[in-house]
């Protein structure tokens, strides 16, 4: 709870007019940008640490370019289920559930989430952990602040990655999604800090380790509204929390289907 509180004030104190860092559409001014966010950082509690990060990051051109070119959550629902394989995700997360069932039980008790939902996510955004992502984060969340197509949305996950550097979580070598996003369900940072949980008890939260980032998802669910025991199929109450996970309406539609498949 402290950790949201904490995000929220950060997200307030970047609507201050004096400390706005200026975005850009192209990288010429990155390295004049960062001094200029570095001060909006500061006055946000990022530490030294974290300053230096942002300080170090380059701009990312793998980053917009991904960014200008998600050509698949244009498809239909039949090709993008087809383009993004969703009968093996269904295989494979059907395997993965009989396999590590208690486990699956224990989030489903605690977060009320049921494994077919946490299971489709983690096929769909990494193919179970199979690639979890090759760009540095720090540079990949700073590009996408620095450019003005989505700088107000990205800003608040940048302040929340500069923050996991201070506190160690994450570093200025850790590598993740071409927007920056961490570990086997690909959360962006700011999301990371917020709902982040420590799932295999070794006290501390790591987004390559399956068990926390399957808790940590499980969390992210709940935290946005999921009713344990409700449908979440299209016209279902928990619908609409799997829209807090991805804007695209097409992923939502395939993550509920695969998702039920899955549970049988």
């Amino acid at each position: 709870m402290l950790r949201k509180i904490f995000l929220a004030s950060v997200v307030a104190s970047l609507s201050l007019p004096a400390l706005a860092a200026p975005c850009s559409d192209t990288g010429g001014k990155y390295e004049s940008w960062k001094p200029q966010m570095a001060e909006e950082a500061r006055a946000a509690g990022v530490g030294q640490k974290g300053i230096a990060a942002l300080m170090a990051s380059s701009y990312s051109k793998a980053t917009i370019a991904a960014d200008r070119n998600q050509k698949s959550f244009k498809y239909s629902l039949e090709k993008f289920l087809s383009v993004r394989g969703a009968d093996t995700i269904v295989a494979q997360g059907r395997s993965r559930l009989k396999k590590n069932k208690d486990f699956y039980d224990s989030l489903e008790a605690q977060y009320g989430v049921p494994a077919g939902v946490l299971l489709a996510i983690h096929g769909m955004e990494t193919g179970f952990g199979g690639f979890m992502g090759d760009t540095n984060v720090i540079s990949a969340i700073a590009t996408l602040t620095y450019d003005c197509r989505r700088s107000d949305f990205f800003k608040p996950h940048l302040i929340g990655a500069l923050i996991l550097v201070d506190q160690g979580s994450i570093s200025t070598k850790t590598v993740g999604a071409k927007h920056g996003e961490l570990g086997h369900t690909q959360f962006l940072p700011g999301n990371a800090l917020t709902y982040g949980v420590d799932g295999n008890g070794d006290g501390k939260v790591d987004f390559s380790n399956l068990s926390d980032a399957m808790a940590s998802t499980a969390n992210f669910l709940r935290q946005k509204g999921w009713q344990p025991g409700l449908g979440y199929q299209e016209g279902e109450p928990n619908f609409a929390v799997i829209k807090q996970w991805n804007a695209a309406t097409v992923y939502q539609q395939a993550i509920a289907l695969m998702g039920k498949k899955i549970d049988g």
